[in-house]
């Protein structure tokens, strides 16, 4: 459980970075990227080995409905991720749409997995996408909403929605984690 702790630190740690110290993230300039960039892939990394390793109290497990919502879920939040990538119309409704991606995900995966490991890391980032956000806005209360995106990439949004929930889904029941019950 440790690593997995460790791992959501350094996740938190190299996002937060240039919020929490912006002197010393500015006066780094662009060297910072890497060692920020290996802060949160080693994060990524020990949030999985953790995670794999690790065991604990069950509090809720999985029922029909609740894998079905999961799934529905699921699906919104790759296409805010999309949508975020591609500038599409929704995203200039919505100031943070990858966050609210990473928040729709982590509450999905809340839904199918009550064992203790899972809700620290399910959780956690779900707590890291919420002060996330509070931390930008309060730091830019300003938006501007981007340009108008062509209807194609609408078009390429969907469909790539749709390929990745595919792709996702494969690599979970290789993982021996079935998505649909």
């Amino acid at each position: 459980m440790v690593i997995l702790i460790v791992g959501l630190a350094l996740w938190f740690a190299g996002h937060f970075f240039k919020r929490a110290a912006p002197e010393a993230r500015a006066n780094m300039g662009a060297k910072a990227r890497g060692p920020i960039t290996l802060a949160l892939l080693a994060g990524i990394i020990l949030m999985v080995i953790g995670y794999r390793m690790s065991d604990g109290a069950v509090f809720w497990g999985r029922h029909p409905a609740t894998v079905g919502i999961n799934n529905l879920l699921m699906l919104l939040s790759i296409y805010l991720f999309a949508a975020a990538g591609m500038k599409t119309a929704l995203a200039r409704k919505m100031r943070h749409p990858m966050l609210a991606g990473v928040k729709t995900w982590a509450v999905a995966h809340l839904l199918v997995n009550g064992d203790v490991a899972s809700i620290i890391l399910f959780g956690g980032l779900l707590a890291w996408a919420v002060s996330e956000v509070i931390v930008i806005n309060r730091a830019e209360p300003n938006w501007t909403p981007p340009p108008p995106a062509p209807i194609r990439k609408e078009v390429i949004a969907v469909i790539a929605t749709l390929v990745l929930y595919a792709i996702i889904v494969a690599v979970h029941y290789a993982l021996g984690y079935p998505t649909f019950g």
